[in-house]
């Protein structure tokens, strides 16, 4: 399989930081979400320069906390920002046909599953995402603690899957964050 061109992971690492500080003083989205931009990436597809793996809250939306718009990040949501071979699938997809060459595993703080996980035992659909976070945290109880935790063992998620693996001759990089929801600041390579 060819692999598109994109940027190197330090290239987008950097965009992500700068992205990041403008959120921290925006008042209004910065990303370019204009109609004409839609046509341009209707027309001529995405290019994103990064795959964002972040939780579903609602708090945390990796387009805004970067200052991206419209086909510029490859995100993947999920509760908890677990990984699973649906997420694995996607980011080998964002790899091997969009080129993209930097995975974030973007957790945050007051994560209500990484609380379900440490003090709750819920049952249904939800116990087989705080299953997930537990064997990342074992018996830690610091809920900030057991954030990067959980977002270090979905690096080593990615990281040791062979199809991603096999990706790193082609420069792709993996990385944790965490996004303090109190004040909007991404914390990077935790």
């Amino acid at each position: 399989m060819s692999h598109k061109e994109n940027i190197a992971a330090a290239e987008a690492l950097e965009k992500l930081r700068a992205g990041n500080a403008l959120y921290l003083s925006a008042s209004t989205p910065a990303g370019d979400i204009s109609p004409a931009r839609r046509a341009e990436t209707c027309r001529e597809g995405q290019s994103p320069y990064a795959v964002i793996v972040s939780c579903s809250d609602s708090r945390v939306i990796p387009e805004s906390i970067f200052s991206a718009g419209i086909g510029e990040l490859f995100v993947i949501r999920v509760a908890g920002n677990v990984i699973d071979d649906h997420q694995l699938g996607s980011i080998e997809y964002a790899a091997e046909h969009l080129g993209i060459r930097l995975v974030v595993v973007l957790g945050h703080d007051r994560c209500g599953a990484v609380d379900a996980a440490i003090n709750h035992d819920p049952e249904g659909y939800i116990k087989f995402i705080t299953d997930e976070i537990r064997l990342a945290i074992g018996s830690e109880k610091d809920e900030y603690k057991a954030c990067c935790l959980n977002v270090k063992r979905s690096v080593d998620l990615i990281e040791s899957s062979f199809e991603i693996h096999r990706e790193e001759e082609h420069g792709l990089r993996v990385i944790g964050a965490i996004y303090r929801i109190s004040d909007g600041r991404v914390e990077f390579d935790i």
